[in-house]
């Protein structure tokens, strides 16, 4: 999800993400591949963190540059060299120990040193006129909780009101889950080198990262020759799986969508997956659900075709359909259990969502032809563990219950992932804080459900789904903010999403 305080991330951002990990080792071998030391690309790395805060920040006069002992510390060095030379007045204090740099950061020491720049201890007393903070502190390789004395300075960080831009990664965050195990900068802008890491984009990382940036340093043909770990979508990306419908086509060509659930008392969890199913673009769209639904659903969608559910008109409903909805506040009485296991026998592609996941966790299943959208708590469940244990990983989490249950599952959450048995693994760059409310996964349910109809594979259909979903949110957002968005505020800006190829003809 994006911090709606800030502009949304770049449509620029590299759709490739890889792993920290990985990228840690391959750095040597890039540059050994390519003619370039890695002093070089440290160096690289410094003039695009300069020239970036050269441009969000004109005004900044006084830097307050924090370095590492490590190589995030040496870009940091470097930072420093290039703003002294630019005549702006650098204050730079650096964590000592008692091992060496390593080699390529002692040379942006001496270089710093050489360029006339002092190196001030990290106890030292900050200046009262800084107005840009420079964060070099700790970079990717963290594992764990920072200790002293870079806990001190980053809690000093995030407590001086002045902007900060993070060189790679903000201090404190992992890079591969975006957990922050203990004190992690608040970032203002975080400029990310090589390649975008997977704790960027999920996990707590919108709490700490501001507006997200990527420089490659000029790898991206090297990058290009490796597969990346998992896939950045957004709504730049909807054109490749949603293609304009043949201009003789007719509702049956679009699916017939069967959406089971809504026990007494949660007729709006049924409606909104309904209704989101339609505006998504299904051809026809069944609901099964309480009787006493039944009459106030037609009266609010007439497009539905609204049943009371029993075992004999789940049997009929399941034979009609093409793809089976179940969930959306089905609850977890025989009523709903009962649906649940003569539902488990179609083998029609489905969508389980809600309580649907819940009475799966009891009697588990594995399927190839069915998605799974729960939240971490529904994941937990899942798994037989604790919320805390899904969310410290939220990628080995999404492996996990694909490995379990088989399918597709889409993780919900800050970072939204998308998790294929076959080996698919995304992560949704979309979505906002407004979304935290009541009935939002209804909406994904329908969606999802809506392109499953229309011939989308389980895995496109998720990651679709997933990006029409929370850019729906965004525009709602960039329309009225987040707070007080409600999920049935998403259902008017659903078609625009869906018809990306509208877009391009406005812009024509």
């Amino acid at each position: 999800m994006t911090n709606q305080r800030e502009k949304r991330n770049e449509a620029s951002l590299p759709h490739s993400v890889f792993s920290a990990d990985w990228l840690r080792k391959a750095e040597r071998q890039a540059a050994q591949e390519t003619g370039i030391s890695l002093f070089t690309l440290m160096q690289r790395a410094a003039k695009a963190a300069f020239l970036m805060a050269q441009r969000q920040f004109p005004d900044a006069r006084h830097w307050l540059i924090f370095c590492g002992h490590g190589n995030n510390g040496g870009d940091g060095y470097e930072v420093a060299r290039l703003a002294k030379q630019a005549g702006i007045l650098v204050t730079l204090l650096a964590v000592d120990s008692h091992k060496p740099l390593p080699d390529e950061a002692e040379s942006a020491r001496l270089g710093w040193e050489k360029a006339g720049g002092e190196s001030g201890a990290a106890d030292t007393q900050w200046p009262q006129d800084i107005d840009l903070i420079i964060d070099g502190l700790l970079g990717t390789g963290l594992t764990s909780a920072p200790r002293a004395p870079y806990d001190g300075l980053i809690e000093n960080i995030n407590a001086t009101p002045v902007p900060v831009l993070s060189l790679d990664i903000p201090s404190g965050l992992d890079a591969q889950t975006g957990q922050a195990a203990g004190q992690a900068v608040h970032a203002t802008h975080t400029l990310s080198f090589i390649a975008l890491k997977p704790g960027l984009l999920t996990g707590q990382a919108r709490d700490y990262v501001g507006k997200l940036h990527c420089d490659p340093l000029g790898l991206q043909s090297w990058l290009g020759g490796h597969l990346p770990h998992l896939q950045r979508l957004d709504a730049t990306q909807l054109a490749q799986w949603l293609h304009p419908r043949r201009p003789c086509s007719h509702k049956g060509d679009h699916g017939r969508l069967l959406v089971v659930g809504g026990d007494t008392g949660f007729a709006g969890a049924i409606r909104m997956a309904s209704e989101a199913a339609l505006r998504s673009g299904a051809g026809l769209v069944r609901v099964l659900t309480h009787i006493e639904n039944v009459g106030p659903l037609l009266t609010a969608r007439p497009e539905l075709m609204v049943q009371e559910l029993t075992a004999k008109s789940l049997e009929e409903g399941l034979k009609w359909a093409d793809v089976l909805v179940i969930g959306p506040g089905l609850g977890q009485r025989d009523w709903g259990r009962q649906a649940v296991e003569q539902a488990e026998k179609s083998d029609k592609p489905a969508l389980w969502d809600a309580d649907a996941l819940n009475l799966l966790a009891i009697n588990p299943g594995k399927r190839q032809n069915r998605v799974l959208t729960p939240h971490p708590g529904e994941a937990a469940r899942l798994l037989g563990c604790s919320v805390e244990d899904i969310e410290s990983d939220r990628l080995l989490s999404a492996r996990k219950l694909t490995e379990r249950y088989g399918g597709v599952v889409v993780l919900k959450g800050a970072g939204t992932l998308i998790a294929s048995e076959r080996g698919g693994l995304a992560v949704a760059d979309v979505g906002n804080a407004g979304m935290a409310s009541g009935g939002m996964g209804d909406v994904l349910s329908g969606i999802i459900g809506g392109l499953l109809a229309q011939k989308l594979d389980v895995y496109d259909a998720a990651c679709a789904g997933t990006v029409v979903h929370g850019a729906a949110a965004d525009e709602i957002a960039h329309r009225q903010g987040t707070r007080g968005m409600l999920a049935t505020d998403l259902l008017a800006v659903i078609p625009p999403l869906v018809n990306p190829d509208l877009k391009k003809q406005i812009s024509e």
